[in-house]
């Protein structure tokens, strides 16, 4: 009998000890836990940003009437007749006493006039003082009022997936609103956003108007700026992104020196995402990576050692899952320094060390805009250089490219699918070594072009009416 007492309550025990744990709270303090510290340390320094755009009455801007610009900040006015004067709403984040403030590029972009409504419903001109498209960010400055409450930026290398994180904003324009979630996923790279992708993704509620806006730890740090959502609504499903503080620390740094431009190193291979096939030819454990397929000479690449065929797995010992993870590792780096990269060489690691330059750019740049009877009308062209080519995400091996840089909406460039990133090899059986080349051909014009395009590494040719 005593034995089977000792079963029965050996076999008890464990389904006792699966059952989830419940405790009452003992506490008033226990009821009462709240966001609401963390809240009130950062809001104010959490901003709306208005911007406007004067348009000739009867006519709509692209920029506004963009499906996906409108899904995030509306289309009012300040009680003005929408075709004279339009706005975009967002939201913006000070960073600096001295009145910087940052928000996202696509909220001031093509912007005649912006302002910015503080917490306290205060509203003050500011000034545009560094776009950077290429993140998606811009810096503002607001010259009257300060000093301003301002908010430190955290070490976004330090999130974790699960951290707590609070989404602050002015979401559908209704007033300044906090959301709460957890940090879903970090180094998200297939957004399609901006050039440099390794996004936090949250499913704090991010709604259009939140765009620029904050996102917190616990601590009351910036980890992040909110620039995107998905949905299929034009509400919050969940799935936010926001641009990594360590990405926002650089371009506020920027600003601060007085630069009009962020610059940034440049690696200068030519590099390719490792799948499972390559991984597994190459014998790597798993597919991960930056395999390298081209390295030209001159490069910073060329001169750290860095070969065809190598896989490029860290740098500084953080991991690289592909190569806009390296991109963005190598984005939040200060030109000038120096890098360890971790390459997979054949069954080796090996440490490569890497100087840290800025691209060079050559005195070509000068674009060009074809405006003359042509496939090319509306399109702007530019000699090829080793700036350009890092901006394009193109492989450089020398000077003789000229390629595609802007495409004007609906013009005759845009109509016929031309892109950036285009290269012009030929035209009419010339070879095209400039762009002023490019544009006396057109100009001269022809009944017929026949054209030679390089896109994505594959010759396209085309035959076109002149």
């Amino acid at each position: 009998m005593v034995l089977a007492a000792v079963f029965a309550l050996a076999v008890q025990v464990p389904a006792q000890a699966q059952a989830p744990l419940r405790v009452a709270p003992e506490s008033r303090q226990q009821v009462t836990l709240s966001f609401a510290p963390v809240a009130a340390k950062t809001s104010p320094a959490v901003v709306n940003v208005f911007a406007l755009k004067s348009a000739p009455r009867g006519s709509g801007h692209p920029f506004f009437e963009d499906p996906f610009f409108r899904r995030f900040f509306g289309d009012r006015g300040f009680g003005v007749p929408r075709e004279r004067v339009q706005r975009s709403l967002g939201s913006g984040v000070i960073v600096d006493p001295r009145g910087l403030v940052v928000t996202n590029h696509h909220v001031v972009e093509g912007a005649d006039e912006v302002k910015v409504v503080l917490a306290d419903k205060r509203e003050l001109a500011a000034e545009i003082v560094l776009r950077d498209p290429r993140t998606d960010l811009a810096v503002l400055r607001v010259n009257e009022g300060a000093p301003f409450q301002a908010i430190d930026l955290a070490d976004s290398d330090a999130l974790q997936v699960g951290d707590l994180v609070l989404a602050i904003g002015n979401p559908f324009g209704v007033g300044q609103t906090v959301t709460q979630g957890i940090v879903s996923a970090l180094a998200r790279s297939q957004v399609g956003i901006s050039d440099f992708q390794s996004f936090i993704q949250t499913d704090a509620a991010i709604n259009p108007g939140n765009s620029g806006g904050a996102l917190v730890d616990m601590s009351g740090r910036l980890v992040g700026i909110n620039t995107a959502i998905f949905t299929r609504s034009g509400g919050s499903h969940g799935i936010g992104f926001a641009i990594p503080s360590n990405m926002v620390r650089v371009v506020v740094e920027s600003a601060k020196s007085g630069g009009k431009q962020v610059k940034r190193p440049w690696l200068g291979a030519r590099l390719q995402t490792v799948t499972a096939d390559i991984a597994e030819s190459l014998g790597l454990p798993r597919p991960a990576g930056a395999l390298v397929a081209d390295v030209p000479n001159g490069t910073p690449a060329a001169k750290a050692g860095l070969k065809r065929g190598d896989v490029v797995v860290a740098i500084d010992g953080q991991m690289v899952d592909d190569p806009d993870g390296l991109g963005f590792r190598l984005a939040t780096r200060p030109v000038g320094g120096r890098a360890v990269l971790t390459v997979r060489r054949g069954a080796n690691e090996v440490p490569l060390p890497i100087g840290l330059e800025a691209p060079p750019e050559g005195s070509s740049r000068d674009a060009v805009a074809i405006r003359s009877r042509s496939p090319f009308a509306g399109a702007t062209v530019a000699a090829l250089d080793a700036a350009l080519a890092d901006e394009l995400h193109l492989p450089f091996g020398g000077e003789g490219v000229v390629v595609v840089v802007k495409v004007e909406p609906g013009s005759p460039a845009d109509n016929l699918g031309f892109q950036p990133g285009d290269a012009v090899l030929q035209v009419n059986g010339r070879d095209i070594r400039s762009p002023q080349e490019l544009e006396r051909i057109f100009r001269a014009g022809a009944r017929l072009w026949r054209l030679v395009v390089q896109r994505e590494g594959r010759a396209i040719q085309m035959v076109l009416p002149g």
